[in-house]
């Protein structure tokens, strides 16, 4: 091996090829430093004497299918001009870790590719040589996340497990990287994060989110000039519960077979839209015979269908109209259910209309929870909290199929 393939295989500069073994499956390169690169390396001197020497192994890049190791006599030097006695620097690898600086950067080549397990079995390590090269990485690049730059964010919650363990997400809508992992729910969750912003002096315009009062009082304390839009899809989900309740309910006072019959079955007709309904499966007849049966199941059904209009108005001003439009006639139904969510509508009402001042919504944030639940779920869980949590900051560079 020449020196110059040391350096442009394995980016050891100022080594030479001593000899070579093929011991135990594995491919071994004994190197030696030359004497005219040492140096101290406190003061950078290159008056320095021997004082003895050890010898370290380093994972080295494979050549084929064959591991390499790196065998190198790590130098001991005493420095004529400061004193200190110290070994030598090691350019090509961390002093504290036994890899290289290229096997380190091929793992995590090969970790964009492949799970952990199958990047320890191509390489012939241990699977937590694998994960620990990579949460070095991670907590190199998002350490400190830079947050001055925020303008737009959204706010939810995820569960994360087996009693009722949860994780608050903060993401920037504008980038689609997650800027905030906190531990719970609530407001202590996000305390960090506030504090955080605070020191950064980011100026947020809106902040999505659901009608989570927590999230609220927390954002309204924080960020009193910034707009709170609560997300159309959470509202729309919130009735569609409420329809399921209240269709549960009819269902169980029914009377007669007959009517039990007819509505059994009808909750997905209920909540889907009605472009959606597929007439091949005689969908649009089965819930058009559900509704004929039941008036307030009638009447809740088609304020559902005038609740979507609220966000596909020209201008917020005929929104606002249609808004109260609604919230009148529902006050006015007697139905029990459309009076208490009228109630509801009116207490968000500000922040329902807000979304034609800021068009955002949680939407972009619901599809990293569930890409966060998609790597909890491949990787089987993870024991290391800390390292589940800057995979999720990394969630937004992933440009194939998730791997654990």
């Amino acid at each position: 091996m020449s020196t110059s393939l040391l350096y442009h295989a394995y980016g050891m500069k100022g080594y030479q090829y001593v000899h070579s073994k093929y011991v135990g499956g594995k491919v071994i390169f004994r190197v030696s430093k030359d004497r005219v690169d040492m140096a101290c390396p406190s003061c950078k001197s290159c008056q320095v004497k021997m004082r003895g020497s050890f010898l370290r192994r380093f994972k080295a890049v494979p050549i084929g299918m064959k591991p390499v190791v790196i065998e190198l006599p790590v130098q001991r030097i005493e420095c004529r001009d400061c004193g200190v006695v110290r070994q030598v620097d090691i350019d090509f690898a961390d002093e504290r870790r036994s890899y290289t600086k290229a096997f380190e950067r091929y793992v995590l080549e090969l970790s964009r590719h492949m799970t952990m397990r199958d990047v320890a079995r191509h390489l012939s390590v241990g699977w937590d040589l694998v994960k620990d090269i990579q949460k070095r990485n991670l907590q190199r690049r998002f350490r400190h996340i830079r947050l001055k730059d925020l303008k737009r964010i959204a706010i939810d919650e995820i569960s994360i497990g087996r009693g009722h363990r949860y994780l608050t997400v903060v993401l920037d809508l504008l980038s689609g990287a997650v800027v905030f992992v906190g531990n719970g729910k609530g407001t202590d969750a996000l305390d960090p994060f506030w504090k955080r912003l605070k020191i950064s002096g980011a100026e947020i315009q809106a902040v999505a989110m659901d009608m989570s009062p927590s999230f609220i009082l927390s954002a309204r304390t924080h960020l009193p000039s910034a707009t709170i839009v609560f997300d159309h899809f959470h509202m729309i989900k919130l009735f569609n519960d409420k329809l399921s309740e209240l269709r549960r309910d009819i269902q169980r006072e029914a009377e007669g077979p007959l009517q039990k019959e007819v509505l059994k079955g009808t909750r997905w007709l209920l909540l889907k839209n009605p472009e959606n309904l597929n007439d091949k499966h005689r969908e649009r007849r089965r819930l058009e015979e559900a509704l004929s049966l039941n008036a307030p199941l009638a009447a809740a059904y088609y304020m559902k269908e005038y609740l979507r209009e609220v966000w596909n108005q020209p201008s917020k001003e005929e929104a606002s109209l249609l808004l109260d439009d609604w919230i009148a006639k529902a006050r006015v139904s007697g139905i029990r259910m459309l009076i208490q969510f009228a109630n509801t509508l009116v207490l968000h009402r500000n922040g329902i209309l807000a979304w034609y001042d800021y068009p955002i919504s949680t939407g972009p944030l619901e599809g990293t929870n569930n890409k966060i639940k998609t790597l909890q779920r491949q990787a089987y869980g993870f024991r290391d909290h800390e390292f589940f949590k800057l995979k999720i900051y990394a969630l937004h560079e992933t440009k194939y199929a998730l791997t654990g």
